[in-house]
């Protein structure tokens, strides 16, 4: 439980740090001189270089463990934002930003594996992969209004500044807190360490990463879409203000811990679903209040995130967790850049929100059902039809 506190506090001060940046870039950006086109792309980039990392991450993760890459992800971004306040030039800040999205891929799969890896119990991993969720929400409710008044106080240099060296300080506390992973409990498990190594990845089926790619691919439409109601300053409060809203939701529902006693796999569809009408309540009915949905697809997505990462722990059985997580990151990745495309290209002759409810509708559809390696019920479950059959043998 030590672990779990001081590694969800290098997680809130690294998604402070880094959400703390979405109101400045484009500004920033512009301070520079770049062109609308230059701004999407260099937001792209991004995700673009995740996907190599997260490639790499997958396999370096199970092979070392995950305390060299998350103090590695922590101070090479430190150092890019140290460099990113002196950029003179919109060309930099791609190149940075591209370098940035390359090394923080690897701190999501090693901060999820980790936190995995404290516990074999399912009810007790749900209760990790909430908790993460509960510190990158809180972070996310925080930073950008944080980062927005730095940046009106002190400047873009400043304030890029003081994020980097935030970013090392956390990693260097990391290489005292973070515990070294034992290679003791790969002899354990059975077979030497090479042969572990050497195992091929588990065999979860590649139309479950279908679920985050939709996930993923809906919230880059919506971060596209919602600024665009507005481009004054009294729009781009007013679109703070539902983004933080949309967080807030998300936090309700990952505060109610009992929702980690049931399926992973239905709350996955549950959650799923209910961001589907969300979206579609957007799309068909404009005049509903937009922080009435927008609150409760945050609370959709409270139910989702968690539940996506015990259902995959699940479905390859513990093991190679560096790499389920990797692809999971890889999924929501190209969701994450195809999104805001798609309805940029789209969006004059049919409502984004239209396209996210039906790439939403076709992700559960697509799913295949539920199989033997994910529980069909959660241990919360079981044990409660067990002592019904017992009361009834009785």
């Amino acid at each position: 439980m030590k672990t779990a506190i001081w590694l969800y506090m290098f997680l809130f001060l690294a998604f402070f740090d880094l959400h703390a940046q979405y109101p400045i870039l484009t500004p920033f950006a512009v301070s520079l001189g770049a062109a609308p086109v230059f701004i999407g792309w260099m937001m792209g980039i991004y995700a673009l270089t995740h996907l190599p990392g997260n490639l790499i991450a997958g396999t370096v993760i199970d092979k070392h463990g995950s305390r060299r890459y998350i103090i590695f992800s922590l101070v090479s971004a430190g150092i890019v934002l140290l460099l990113q306040a002196h950029v003179q030039y919109p060309w930099q800040l791609l190149v940075l930003r591209s370098i940035s999205g390359f090394v923080l891929a690897f701190l999501s799969p090693a901060c999820l594996a980790l936190l995995a890896s404290l516990s074999k119990n399912e009810v007790t991993q749900g209760k990790y992969m909430s908790g993460h969720g509960v510190v990158h929400t809180l972070a996310s409710v925080v930073s950008p209004a944080a980062g927005a008044f730095i940046v009106a106080h002190t400047g873009y240099s400043t304030t890029f500044q003081g994020l980097g060296w935030l970013l090392i300080a956390t990693g260097v506390m990391a290489v005292f807190s973070v515990p070294k992973p034992v290679k003791a409990m790969t002899d354990a498990r059975g077979g030497n360490e090479e042969a572990a190594l050497s195992s091929p990845a588990p065999s979860v089926s590649w139309r479950y990463f279908i679920l985050p790619f939709v996930v993923s691919c809906s919230q880059g439409i919506l971060f596209f879409e919602l600024p665009l109601r507005d481009t004054g300053v009294e729009g781009i409060k007013s679109t703070g203000i539902l983004f933080s809203v949309l967080s807030i939701g998300a936090l309700v529902t990952l505060s109610m811990l009992f929702i980690n006693r049931y399926s992973p796999y239905k709350r996955v569809i549950a959650g799923v679903l209910l961001m589907a009408l969300c979206f579609f309540g957007m799309a068909a009915f404009p005049h509903v209040p937009l922080v009435v949905i927008l609150f409760i697809l945050g609370s959709a997505k409270g139910i989702i995130f968690p539940g996506l990462a015990s259902m995959f722990i699940q479905l390859s059985g513990g093991s190679k967790l560096g790499r389920i997580f990797s692809l999971q990151s890889i999924a929501m990745s190209i969701g994450s850049f195809i999104g805001p495309i798609a309805a940029g290209q789209l969006r004059g002759s049919v409502s984004p929100y239209y396209i996210a409810f039906v790439l939403l509708m076709a992700g559960t559809d697509d799913d295949p059902h539920q199989p033997q390696g994910i529980c069909a019920s959660s241990p919360y479950e079981r044990e409660s039809s067990v002592v019904i059959s017992l009361k009834i043998k009785r």
